[in-house]
């Protein structure tokens, strides 16, 4: 065999190797164990997408409203703590309306002071005119409306952030994860085993918060301070273990939240055996804790996870070292996505499911027969048509395109790629690609042999004169792939993915397997007349 044959033979007989090893998984119901423990086999089958195997489609709407309202409760607190360190005097500090926070002052003269901290610190707030009300100095701060369309695009930035985090720790192959509009995401969960829990999990908002509670408030009273609010603690009995609701009355301002964390993991308590979950703060909110706890010695502390408080401890003594324990009546499972939940950052806002399809798999299975069905009756027409027209040759287009679809589904499964509905119309695309390369050579050859030329100059020529053509026409439409794969979401990417390894794998096929077949039979049987 001719030495530029052998290295070409060599590419197409360990391509063909590789792919048929990787789809073995996929296509042999059982394999032999020395192969599934192996580190160095594929043993993974092609994954397939929503359509194909089923699963959950969720679109869910970021309340953007709330991670304003967020920010400014975090404003309120840091101007609290930038007042007390300048020694100036006030009544109260808290958020009024959707986008205002509101200080008290005892004196017009602190008023200047104060604007001076707000305008250093905050130079994005608008500061409102003073006013005076009961012998009280009212200063408000505004925020703009630039600030607040910034920030509502963070909001939804972070929760998308926040829910692939959560969705990658939950174990789900392949998720598709996508902004939609200005505060939607599209959330698409293949295969998922147990969709409730990922539901749960993924709209779990998981803010964490430390409260002070106020004992001296009766939680049925009519009259709330502005400040506090009325919320729910779960309590367990010891003896029986029935929980119950009890109302209590916490201050609105979080004096530590969940953004502190950098570690939560769930632990057994020995004495009692239950689940607890066990939190580390970072250095900003080891010091902040410590001189919270300090501060507040005597006084309930309640641990607050979305809007729920799950103890109240007396703070005993100033807390130092970085760690706390939330304790509650949890069960292991409940305890563990909460902690995942917290590891994976709290939502800067509540999100809603505004719409929730659960894919059978029994559509999935249809799904699959239908698009290869499909794909079938497309592979049969274009092989018929190439050996009606090209005769012989046709027989070697034929080749190129097996090899194609072999090729590509192998790359799919060693890869790890996802199979989707639109990337079975991607593969019925690319056999028509790879005829169609096929035909500008096969023209090319007839245009030679009609100059006089012998088959394997004519041969030669052919392949020559339409490689540019091919490279051409396959780098654009790979470019088209690309921006399809990056600006695309769900059933696109599927298609982009199949699509620009198919144009790669094509190029291969028809430029370099094809011809490797050409060469050999003129060689080896010294044909004098081509049936193309």
């Amino acid at each position: 065999m001719p030495k530029g044959i052998n290295w070409r033979l060599i590419l197409i007989v360990a391509f063909l190797l590789i792919s048929v090893i990787s789809l073995a998984p996929t296509f042999v119901p059982e394999l032999p164990s020395w192969w599934t423990n192996s580190a160095f086999i594929p043993h993974n089958k092609i994954r397939l997408g929503l359509d194909l195997q089923g699963g959950s489609h969720l679109l869910m709407e970021v309340d953007t409203q709330k991670a304003i309202e967020g920010t400014l409760d975090l404003i309120a607190s840091d101007l609290e703590d930038s007042l007390n360190s300048a020694n100036i005097r006030y009544r109260s500090i808290a958020r009024v309306g959707s986008d205002k926070i509101q200080l008290s002052l005892y004196d017009a003269g602190s008023a200047g002071k104060v604007q001076d901290i707000v305008k250093k610190k905050y130079p994005d707030m608008d500061i409102l005119p003073v006013t005076n009300d009961g012998g009280m100095v009212n200063l408000q701060i505004q925020m703009n409306k630039n600030v607040i369309a910034d920030r509502q695009d963070k909001a939804v930035s972070q929760a998308l952030e926040t829910i692939r985090n959560r969705v990658d720790q939950f174990g789900v192959s392949e998720p598709v994860i996508a902004r939609e509009g200005l505060n939607h995401i599209v959330i698409q969960l293949p295969g998922i085993k147990d969709p409730k829990r990922a539901i749960d999990l993924i709209g779990k908002t998981a803010r964490l918060e430390f409260r002070l509670v106020d004992d001296s408030v009766n939680p049925t009273s009519a009259t709330i301070p502005e400040d506090e609010e009325v919320i729910q603690e779960k309590r367990v009995d010891p003896e029986t273990g029935a929980t119950s609701e009890i109302p209590i009355v916490v201050k609105k301002r979080a004096l530590i939240t969940g953004d502190m964390l950098t570690d939560a993991q769930v632990r057994i308590d020995s004495q009692f055996n239950r689940p607890y979950i066990s939190i580390e703060f970072n250095s900003v909110g080891s010091r902040l804790f410590e001189q919270v706890t300090g501060q507040n010695v005597g006084k309930r502390f309640a641990i607050v996870l979305d809007g729920v408080s799950y103890s109240s401890p007396v703070i005993k003594e100033r807390i130092s070292g970085g760690s706390a324990q939330i304790t509650g009546d949890f069960s292991e499972k409940e305890a563990s996505d909460i902690a995942l939940a917290l590891r994976s950052g709290s939502l800067p806002a509540p999100v809603h499911i505004i719409q929730n399809v659960t894919v059978g798999p029994s559509l999935g299975e249809d799904s699959i027969h239908k698009g290869l069905m499909a794909g079938l009756i497309g592979v049969i027409l274009v092989v018929v048509f190439m050996l009606i027209y090209y005769k012989g040759a046709g027989l070697v287009a034929n080749y190129g395109m097996a090899l194609n679809i072999i090729y590509l589904m192998g790359a799919m499964a060693l890869f790890g790629f996802t199979l989707t509905l639109p990337g079975i119309a991607a593969i019925v695309l690319l056999v028509g690609m790879s005829v169609d390369a096929n035909v500008l050579i096969f023209e090319r050859i007839r245009e030679e042999l009609r100059l006089g030329k012998t088959p394997k100059a004519a041969v030669d020529s052919g392949y020559d004169k339409a490689f540019l053509t091919i490279m051409d026409a396959h780098v654009t439409t790979l470019i088209t792939a690309i921006v399809l794969f990056q600006f695309g979401t769900g059933p696109v990417k599927g298609f982009a993915v199949s699509l620009s390894l198919g144009v790669i794998i094509n190029l291969f096929t028809s430029l370099v397997a094809t011809k490797v077949v050409f060469d050999f039979v003129l060689r080896k049987f010294n044909i004098k007349r081509l049936s193309i």
